[in-house]
């Protein structure tokens, strides 16, 4: 093929940066290396690009691990504008701020653990008195504060903000809403977090939940963008409404997808970052790949590698 570059072997010196790794990964004809040395170029890109509205998108899980560490740091440096997750990342984010979870294993008994009141998230070990007893008592005083200084109506970009209010360093939902970067969760019912908004509506049946205010903040972000891009981390309805909302602007500029799910399956979380583009959901001259990887494996090489290039 014409132009096509040689294969070319890594040689790592005892004074090799992040960076000059990643250099060589973009040449060594390797087969998903490729594909994440290519996501930080475009990631670098799309950081630099002060025209771009930047959506950073992720399932709940990976905030049970340490990886929480990272997302807040990213939402503390402000290098995103708008985030899309799920009830969970909530969920987690308060247990782990108020409490702690256990390292702990995939082959462990569950049976055992249940004995225990043990949850298990794959080889996270959340202990029931850090989840749902923390959840339930927080939420219900968070609520309740709200409810007492008049707020009869709240959208979940609402309720991610008064949970990062009562919060602190640590935490991803704090360093949102110190920055005022919006944390949108289009499925905030299912989840802890969810459960104590409904139960707390049946106390105070004049509370609403509106999810549809969501939506004008949205459009309201999507419609005035020159450019918008976005990090996914795994798939699931916080990659969707990532995409269904930057359809209306005529797709993603720039698009960076991480996963470990396939695409043929037909379903949403192994469709490839290109396939989007037959939606409209992403530009066809995007840049824009699909890194299949662990999350938790590859994000903080990724992120280390991001944050040489923007510095």
């Amino acid at each position: 093929m014409e132009n096509a570059r040689i294969v070319k072997d890594i040689t790592i010196k005892d004074d090799d940066t992040i960076q000059s790794i990643f250099d060589q990964l973009a040449t060594s004809g390797g087969f998903e290396s490729r594909n994440l040395a290519e996501g930080l170029e475009i990631l670098s890109e799309m950081i630099h690009d002060k025209d771009c509205v930047k959506f950073l998108s992720f399932v709940a899980a990976i905030t049970s691990t340490g990886l929480r560490g990272i997302i807040a740091d990213m939402l503390k440096k402000k290098l995103f504008d708008v985030v899309i997750t799920t009830c969970g990342a909530l969920d987690h984010d308060i247990a782990r701020y108020f409490s702690h979870y256990l390292e702990g294993s995939f082959t462990l008994n569950d049976a055992d653990l249940l004995e225990k009141n043990i949850h298990r998230l794959g080889n996270v070990l959340v202990p029931m008195d850090s989840y749902g007893p923390i959840i339930e008592e927080k939420m219900q005083l968070f609520l309740e504060e709200a409810y007492k200084s008049g707020k009869r109506e709240m959208s979940t970009a609402d309720i991610t903000k008064m949970i990062g209010q009562h919060l602190g360093e640590g935490s991803f939902l704090y360093w949102a809403y110190k920055n005022n970067i919006p944390v949108i969760v289009p499925g905030i019912v299912d989840g802890g977090v969810g459960s104590q908004i409904w139960m707390f509506t049946q106390k105070h049946p004049d509370f609403k939940l509106n999810v549809v205010a969501d939506s004008e903040l949205l459009s309201s972000i999507i419609f005035k963008a020159k450019k918008s891009g976005s990090l996914m981390l795994g798939g699931g309805i916080s990659k969707h409404h990532t995409l269904w909302w930057n359809q209306y602007r005529d797709g993603l500029d720039y698009a960076v997808y991480v996963t470990t799910a396939q695409e043929f399956d037909g379903s949403l979380s192994g469709a490839l970052v290109r396939e989007a583009i037959s939606w409209g959901k992403v530009t066809q001259n995007a840049k824009q790949t699909t890194i299949h990887a662990e999350i938790t494996t590859i994000l903080p090489f990724l992120y280390r590698a991001l944050l040489a290039r923007i510095k």
